[in-house]
């Protein structure tokens, strides 16, 4: 058997790199040749709360079919007067919004258009950490930017516009700017599974994007109807820390639930007799640990369908029957 030699080692070495590095590239490059004509740069005119002329806004989205539906993030068209979108092919087209979804900070904006580009929207509850995704958008109004990272993590939390929780969001490390907010987050499918939305000022390498899942819910509502139904319950409510006596008389593990500190007139809760002072602790069997688990499960549940609500009053677990209104 002949020897290998260092030098010929360095070089089967150095050609084993080159080709991770070309199927890295391909993909890359496959992802932008695919996604990228569907990605647009939004300009928008505001008027601010505190400002008597129109003020610039910039920022991204993508289109969803060809004829001119984009999504992008509530934010950067909220306010907005006027509303020009920029196509990679050159096009400025006069937009108008769809519907917006201050909640989860999305929005569907439509240009008068036929034939035009379009990506798709995949399936983020597949995702899995470490996998590779690519940011494309309009960072400082740089058009066509692209970035490329990974799934630094899943079930990330953020508080959305409206003050309410925007859950199970996508963090990367794919490099996002102001600019890159409502454009697509893409896996090497060229499937679009997030919308990305926020950074982190305080450090780097860390972006937020709302999931593919949450928005293909939501377009669906916005484009059917301009906006999003929810359920609501007509309370004010706290998180609240439940002593361990209690928790064994109740057989609960959960440690924490809604303390009911405010009932709406006339809403859903008073009718059924809710009070001030009571603690909720599940609904239809799932134990409610806190107000903002509390949001999360009301956005599933469908405006007018009969809850089950276990609540503790006066030393007393009871169920009560509540239908829902619409948020």
């Amino acid at each position: 058997m002949t020897p290998t030699s260092p030098t010929s080692e360095a070089a089967t070495a150095t050609q084993q790199r080159a080709e991770v590095l070309d199927a890295y590239s391909r993909a890359v490059i496959g992802v932008v040749e695919r996604v990228g004509p569907a990605v647009v740069s939004m300009g928008v005119r505001k008027r601010m709360p505190t400002q008597r002329v129109l003020m610039p806004g910039a920022g991204s989205g993508v289109l969803l079919t060809p004829d001119g539906f984009i999504l992008t993030n509530h934010h950067v068209v909220e306010g907005a007067r006027d509303m020009k979108v920029q196509l990679t092919d050159g096009r400025a087209l006069s937009a108008q919004t769809v519907g917006v979804d201050p909640t989860t900070d999305l929005a569907v904006v439509r240009v008068s258009a036929n034939g035009l580009p379009f990506a798709e929207l995949g399936d983020s509850d597949v995702l899995q950490v470490g996998q590779l995704v690519i940011a494309i958008g309009n960072p400082f109004g740089f058009q066509s930017s692209v970035s490329a990272g990974v799934v630094s993590a899943l079930g990330r939390a953020l508080r959305g516009p409206s003050g309410r929780l925007i859950e199970n969001m996508i963090q990367t490390d794919a490099s996002l700017n102001p600019g890159n907010s409502g454009g697509p987050l893409v896996d090497t499918q060229g499937r679009v599974v997030g919308i990305n939305a926020a950074i982190n000022s305080m450090a780097q390498g860390i972006g937020l994007a709302i999931p593919a899942t949450t928005a293909n819910w939501v377009v669906g509502e916005l484009i059917a109807r301009g906006k999003v139904r929810r359920a609501y319950f007509g309370i004010a409510g706290q998180t609240v820390t439940l002593p361990r006596s209690l928790l064994r008389a109740l057989g609960r593990e959960a440690e924490a639930a809604v303390g009911i500190v405010g009932i709406e007139e006339d809403g859903p809760a008073e009718d059924v007799g809710l009070q001030e002072g009571d603690l909720l602790l599940s609904l239809n069997g799932i134990p409610v640990t806190s107000v903002d688990h509390l949001h999360q499960l009301l956005t599933k549940e469908r405006t007018g369908s009969p809850l089950r609500v276990t609540i503790f009053r006066d030393g007393q677990q009871r169920d009560v029957q509540l239908t829902p209104g619409e948020l």
